[in-house]
């Protein structure tokens, strides 16, 4: 289970929240204090959530689950591209596919017709095509690549999604409710708390701040996955024992 240091939170910026101008009375609760005219979130109460978040995301990737990771805001691009690929998860981090979710198939056959590109290429069907055709390929292929190239190996729908700035990412938090996975989202003095599963108040604006997120967020994901590594290798260490005193048994 993550423990999160307040300390290294407050270094990060994560309390600096909005102005108070722009809040959401919904988040008062997560709300410490005004400062000069910006909220200043409250870090033990984010410790707590950022944990209980964590130890949700550690149970569902220790299941061998998926987790998808929105973040389409210039400075979240980068910090969730590298983290998700770390984690080997899938990930959007261009413009958000609209129907991602609740239309998954559609966006299955543009992946399928990314892949039949690339095959094209393999088995050298790309070369008998003429040098316009080629072009008008290669840019198809290129802008699929832009919108789904982390997402190709996706061959089901995520067990939860991650999103950072929820407001910004409104589109795919309204996708995944509708089908009943769960939202994990950085959630800002001027958004809705209500509208996602697991709460993460926090400063949705600056990389600092995302980036110290998403590391504890990682290792969280990290652990899940590696207890679901040594789950694999104990049954298979047990299915080999049980071969092994059958074996036995029969020479017996």
């Amino acid at each position: 289970m993550a423990k999160v240091n307040v300390k290294d939170l407050l270094e990060a910026g994560v309390h600096f929240g909005h102005m108070t101008r722009k809040w959401n009375p919904n988040m008062a609760p997560y709300i410490f204090m005004e400062k000069n005219g910006i909220h200043i979130v409250d870090l033990h109460k984010t410790a707590v959530k950022l944990e209980e978040a964590c130890g949700a995301l550690e149970k569902i990737t220790s299941a061998g689950k998926k987790v998808l990771f929105v973040a389409t805001k210039k400075q979240a691009k980068e910090v969730v591209a590298k983290y998700a690929s770390e984690l080997n998860m899938p990930y959007i981090t261009e413009r958000w596919p609209g129907g991602m979710l609740t239309n998954f198939v559609t966006i299955r056959k543009a992946v399928k017709k990314m892949n039949a590109i690339d095959k094209m290429k393999k088995d050298g069907t790309f070369e008998t095509l003429s040098k316009k055709e080629r072009l008008q390929v290669d840019r198809q292929r290129a802008n699929l690549e832009k919108n789904l190239g982390s997402i190709a190996d996706m061959v089901r729908l995520p067990s939860a999604v991650f999103v950072v700035d929820i407001m910004k990412e409104h589109i795919a938090v309204t996708e995944a409710k509708k089908l009943g996975i769960p939202v994990f989202g950085i959630v800002d003095t001027n958004s809705d708390p209500r509208k996602v599963d697991f709460v993460i108040p926090g400063n949705d604006d600056a990389s600092k701040s995302i980036d110290m997120l998403l590391s504890i967020v990682a290792d969280a994901v990290k652990e899940g996955q590696s207890q679901r590594k040594a789950d694999k290798e104990k049954t298979k260490e047990e299915g080999d024992k049980a071969t092994a005193e059958a074996d036995k048994d029969f020479e017996a």
